[in-house]
C-alpha cells in the first residue's frame, strides 16, 4: 500500500496511470487500524488493475479538507483523476471490493 501525503496526492493520485483507492485514516483510529490488513489484500488481489494508497489525516489536513472527510476510515475511490465514489466507515472486503468492482 502506497502512503500519499498532501505534497505527493497530485502525483499519486490524480495522475496516477489507473485508479486508486484512497484511504483516509489516523493513527487513533480503531476502525483505521482495522481496516489496514484488508486494504494489504485488496492491494494484493488487484495489483495490476488498482493502486491502493492512505493518507494519514493528522499529518496531512489540506487534501482531507478538500474532499469533505468528516470521519475516518474513508476510502474514496478515484478514477481518471475524479473522485468517483466514497464510503466511510470500517467496512468488510466483501464490500470494498464491490466498490472497486464498481468502477474498473
Amino acid at each position: 500500500m502506497t502512503a500519499v501525503t498532501d505534497d505527493s496526492f497530485e502525483t499519486e493520485v490524480l495522475h496516477s496511470g489507473g485508479p486508486v483507492l484512497l484511504a483516509f485514516g489516523a493513527e487513533w483510529s480503531g476502525p483505521s487500524k482495522s481496516l489496514a490488513p484488508l486494504l494489504d489484500e485488496v492491494a494484493r488481489d488487484y495489483a495490476a488493475r488498482l493502486t491502493v494508497a492512505k493518507l494519514d489525516i493528522d499529518a496531512n489536513p489540506a487534501t482531507p479538507a478538500k474532499y469533505s472527510v468528516r470521519g475516518v476510515p474513508t476510502l474514496i475511490l478515484f478514477k481518471n483523476g475524479v473522485a468517483a465514489q466514497t464510503k466511510t466507515g470500517a467496512l468488510t472486503k466483501a464490500q470494498i471490493t464491490a466498490l472497486v468492482d464498481h468502477h474498473i
